[in-house]
């Protein structure tokens, strides 16, 4: 890649902050109440992890910064984990009621 240069997109963490927002809005219009609320006005994990799925299409779409694009992943693996938790939680007390 020899005297090649390659474009990079740097967001602040205001502009981050709004796309993620954006993104925010049209996965909530796009989903039923039921999955996107759980428990009063939380955002369930599915919901969460499909908006940060979204965002890391446009990021890679978009040529983001490496460094950008890795948090990004970072969050989506914290989510993945906290959605096995509860499947184990759930499994254990299914368990525990029979």
């Amino acid at each position: 890649m020899s005297g090649v240069k390659l474009k990079r997109n740097c967001l602040n963490v205001k502009q981050k902050l709004e796309i993620l927002q954006q993104l925010d809005k049209r996965e909530s219009a796009s989903n039923d109440a039921e999955d996107v609320l759980n428990e009063g006005n939380t955002i369930s994990h599915s919901a969460a992890l499909q908006s940060v799925e979204t965002l890391l299409d446009y990021m890679g779409r978009r040529g983001f910064d490496y460094g950008d694009i890795n948090a990004v992943r970072k969050i989506s693996v914290h989510i993945r984990q906290e959605i096995y938790k509860q499947q184990k939680q759930r499994s254990i007390t299914d368990i525990l009621k029979k």
